[in-house]
């Protein structure tokens, strides 16, 4: 094996230029949306009056196996890509442990996360269609200042509701969407009808980003010349962040690296989903083998103890239906530092997987993953965001195991992002304050039992 730098760089024209769809690799697919009204699989013109006409193209398409990257896509991803791939040698000298660690790190453009890759293809397609503007919900504030950043490349509006604790714990991330031009309301909000009921029902809620998509739907269906488009979950998103593990596994290959354990953190699925597809595709089709392991919080368990079964993929019950797993709709997570993790399902494709057996899932408190992002941030000169750490976390777990054992396993993880704008969760760690909550079975329970009567 050649001598591996700190740093792996793919040249500019190494970079993807078709987008991998996973689903095309996979004998038994995904469930399809299914119309909550009917109960039957949605249309291709339902889901165009909520999403662009060709993102509904890609949300549907099942069958091929590579999609081709726009050139005016592909031109703003050279801005802030192709994104290193780093081998993490300080953290492995800090451990002792004889596995090797690398991660592919997203956080190198001003949104500070990988949600630029799917928010700069969404905002391109709606400026193709000829929109005025699109909305969208976010949580920690990655996806809505990506969105806002395409939006404004592509001069859209953009109307973002946020999750409303975030939108108090992080006020700078705020201003840095507004500065780029975009409308920030925290939800839920008294602006729109789900948003006034889900206030009457829960007055003194944080918010969820369930909550933020029903509002989001809403006011992208009731205003002319606006589509709704989202950060995670859908297909269509997993579809555009696959450049991840498409750059990943090629600058892999270019110094004949192969992962044993490949590590993400998994909120609606995006960052995860986007690192793993070319390599589950290989499993997939016999050629190759690895280990897979999606990390939760334990404060928004949808994996471990989640359901796998249709439900809403939003509180106010306006979008279509999605087999997943999930904690149910209702599902109010604690205001903890989760951020963009605090969502009550999953991508459809993931879920798929797990529920296969193709991929394995642990949940992490929040305290034991500050733990770990205060050791990376110490030794590998970065500061993670809360998401990214739920999987640093884990991939020191196995790095320790293999210490343990004496397996010199190579280990790869998403870091798919910047904690710059997380302070205020910083603050809580280091004065000693930060505690853990995980739900109970009961309030579990509760939730799913409002799933909607669907097999």
């Amino acid at each position: 094996m050649a001598n591996i730098p700190y740093k792996i760089y793919l040249e500019e024209s190494e970079m993807p230029r078709q987008w991998y769809n996973v689903r095309a690799d996979m004998k038994k697919k995904p469930a399809p949306l299914l119309n909550p009204g009917t109960g039957q699989p949605c249309t291709a013109d339902e889901l165009k009056h909520v999403f662009c006409d060709e993102l509904v193209a890609q949300e549907l398409n099942e069958t091929d196996r590579f999609i081709d990257i726009p050139d005016e896509i592909r031109s703003f991803y050279k801005m802030y890509r192709p994104s290193p791939l780093v081998r993490a040698y300080c953290l492995e000298k800090k451990l002792g442990t004889p596995a090797k660690i690398y991660y592919k790190f997203e956080g190198n453009n001003t949104s500070g996360s990988h949600k630029l890759n799917s928010a700069i293809a969404q905002a391109y397609y709606a400026k193709k269609q000829g929109l005025k503007g699109v909305t969208t919900e976010t949580g920690a504030g990655q996806w809505g200042t990506a969105l806002s950043m395409a939006c404004s490349y592509f001069d859209l509006d953009c109307k973002v509701y946020m999750v409303k604790v975030s939108y108090e714990q992080k006020p700078f991330r705020r201003e840095v969407m507004r500065t780029y031009g975009a409308s920030v309301t925290p939800s839920p909000s008294n602006t729109t009808e789900v948003g006034k009921r889900i206030l009457a029902e829960f007055p003194n809620t944080g918010g969820s980003l369930g909550c933020a998509i029903s509002e989001a739907v809403e006011a992208a269906t009731t205003t002319e010349g606006y589509r709704y488009v989202l950060g995670s979950v859908l297909s269509q998103v997993l579809l555009h962040q696959s450049v991840i593990g498409m750059e990943t596994k090629a600058a892999m290959d270019k110094y004949g690296i192969k992962p044993d354990i490949i590590i993400g953190c998994a909120g609606g699925g995006s960052n995860l989903g986007g690192l793993i597809s070319p390599f589950m595709g290989e499993k997939l089709r016999g050629e190759a083998d690895y280990r897979f392991i999606a990390v939760e919080p334990a404060s928004c368990p949808s994996f471990t103890r989640g359901k796998y079964a249709y439900d809403f993929c939003d509180t106010g019950k306006v979008c279509p239906l999605q087999k997943m797993y999930t904690l149910g709709s209702g599902f109010m997570p604690s205001p903890n530092h989760a951020g963009g993790l605090r969502y009550h399902g999953m991508s459809a494709i993931l879920s798929e997987l797990y529920d296969q057996g193709l991929m394995e899932a642990r949940s992490v408190e929040q305290t034991s993953v500050f733990e770990a992002a205060q050791m990376f941030a110490r030794v590998e000169g970065t500061l993670p965001a809360p998401e990214s750490s739920h999987a640093i976390r884990a991939a020191i777990d196995e790095a320790l195991r293999c210490k343990e054992t004496g397996e010199e396993k190579t280990i790869l993880f998403g870091l798919t992002g910047t904690g710059y704008f997380d302070m205020y969760a910083y603050a809580a760690y280091n004065d000693g304050t930060m505690t853990d909550y995980i739900p109970t079975d009961e309030e579990i329970a509760a939730s799913l039992a409002n799933l909607p009567n669907i097999g």
